[in-house]
């Protein structure tokens, strides 16, 4: 479906938004009496990248919102490449409503693909395997490690607990060998072409659609 062609010689034109909605349509004195409305938002529009319910609440009240609907399921992806997937992973964990995302290794990471997502999503670092482990196993949580190697399940025939954390690995190398260590179980997503991986951004959002077909 293609969007209405903008009429240039209406004054409006230049002033709507490109996506999102404009100022609230009634005046100040008739709008929302409720504290998840953001006043700047209701005056001027909201242009986010936010589902239509969200519509000009603080972010705040939407982060609150979410937290109250969270799955059960973790994401965590080791950082020791400085992978410009992990933005894209953080993205793909706001959308289908991760618990948590943890960054593994190092902390800085490159947070453009996560297209301000990150502000939505809570995102916990671990100096390394062995910390993140250690949390896990406090946490009761088995780690589920996502990569084509040995001894893997393919991801149809694979357990994916209810609670659980998702564990993606680098670009190219995958996991590393302590990261394969700390995990109860390795799966593997099945492919039909010459590649041998596919981008860590999308085999992220692979499993976590798997895992909400199955819980949510």
């Amino acid at each position: 479906m293609t969007s209405p062609a903008r009429d240039s010689t209406d004054p409006a034109a230049d002033s709507a938004p490109a996506h999102g909605v404009g100022p609230w349509p009634d005046g100040p004195e008739d709008w929302p009496d409720d504290p998840r409305y953001d006043p700047e938002l209701l005056a001027h529009g909201d242009t986010r990248n936010v589902a239509d319910g969200y519509r000009y609440w603080t972010m705040a009240a939407i982060v609150a919102d979410l937290d109250e609907r969270r799955h059960g399921f973790h994401v965590a992806i080791e950082n020791w490449q400085h992978d410009m997937n992990i933005g894209s992973i953080v993205r793909s964990a706001n959308a289908f409503l991760a618990a948590e995302v943890h960054i593994v290794g190092r902390r800085r990471w490159n947070r453009r693909g996560a297209m301000v997502t990150d502000r939505y999503q809570h995102v916990r670092h671990h100096e390394d395997v062995a910390a993140f482990a250690a949390w896990a196993d406090a946490e009761g949580l088995p780690v589920i490690a996502i990569d084509n190697v040995d001894g893997s399940v393919a991801l149809p025939d694979a357990d994916l607990p209810e609670r659980c954390v998702l564990l993606f690995g680098q670009e190219g190398p995958g996991l590393s060998p302590e990261a394969l260590a700390a995990a109860s179980a390795v799966v593997e997503i099945t492919q039909y072409g010459s590649t041998r991986s596919i981008n860590a951004g999308a085999a992220g959002a692979v499993v976590m659609y798997e895992w909400c077909r199955r819980w949510a």
